[in-house]
C-alpha cells in the first residue's frame, strides 16, 4: 500500500484523524471506538483508544489498515462519481420492491448542519441525476448532488447498528452518532 498506508499512523491522535480523514469515523464507530467526540480524543492515540476498548495490537493493525483503505477509495474516487457498494445494492433491490429507486437528499438538519433524508421514489424528476449501478437506482437532486459529489452508500448491519450510511468526502465535520454532517 506503500504511501496511502502511512496516511493514517496509531501514533496520531484521534481527534487529528477524523478531523483529517472523516470518513474514516464509521470505521472507528463500527469497530467499537466511540470516543470520536470524546473529550480524551483530543490527547489519546488511535493504538490508546482501541487499547482502552480491549483491542489486541493485531486488531489495531487491520483497523488501522482499513482506515487507510477506506482513505485510499476516497482519494481515487472521481469527484462526479455516486458509488454504491454490493451490500447497499443488496439491501436496495430488497427495500424499493415495486418503486424506482432509492431517493437521498440533504436537508438542513441534525447538530452539524445537514442530514441524509432516504426514502423509496417512483417519480424521477427532469433535474435529477439518477446513479444507475448494480443493478439498482440512486436518485439525488441537484442540490443534494453538489453535497454529495464522490460520496459512496454503504449498508452496514452490526450488532451495534443497522442501516444505510454515506461516506461522504465532502463533509467537513460529522457528529458522533454519524448521522449529521456539515
Amino acid at each position: 500500500m506503500g504511501q496511502v498506508h502511512d496516511l493514517i499512523t496509531k501514533d496520531m491522535t484521534i481527534s487529528e484523524v477524523i478531523e483529517k480523514y472523516p470518513s474514516t469515523i464509521e470505521t472507528l464507530l463500527m469497530t467499537g471506538v466511540h470516543c470520536i467526540g470524546c473529550h480524551v480524543s483530543y490527547f489519546e492515540t488511535l493504538e490508546q483508544g482501541m487499547k482502552g476498548h480491549g483491542m489486541t495490537d493485531e486488531e489495531i493493525d487491520d483497523v488501522i489498515k482499513e482506515m487507510n483503505n477506506v482513505v485510499k477509495e476516497e482519494k481515487l474516487s472521481n469527484n462526479e462519481d455516486f458509488k454504491i457498494t454490493e451490500k447497499a445494492a443488496s439491501k436496495i433491490k430488497e427495500v424499493i420492491k415495486d418503486k424506482d429507486g432509492l431517493r437521498i437528499e440533504v436537508i438542513p438538519g441534525g447538530c452539524s448542519g445537514y442530514m441524509y433524508n432516504i426514502t423509496t421514489e417512483d417519480k424521477i424528476n427532469n433535474d435529477d441525476k439518477v446513479f444507475e449501478e448494480k443493478g439498482v437506482k440512486v436518485i439525488l437532486d441537484k442540490e443534494s448532488l453538489d453535497l454529495l459529489k464522490g460520496s459512496k452508500l454503504d449498508y452496514v448491519d452490526s450488532l451495534q447498528d443497522a442501516g444505510f450510511r454515506i461516506h461522504n468526502p465532502n463533509a467537513k465535520s460529522t457528529c458522533g452518532c454519524g448521522h449529521s454532517f456539515g
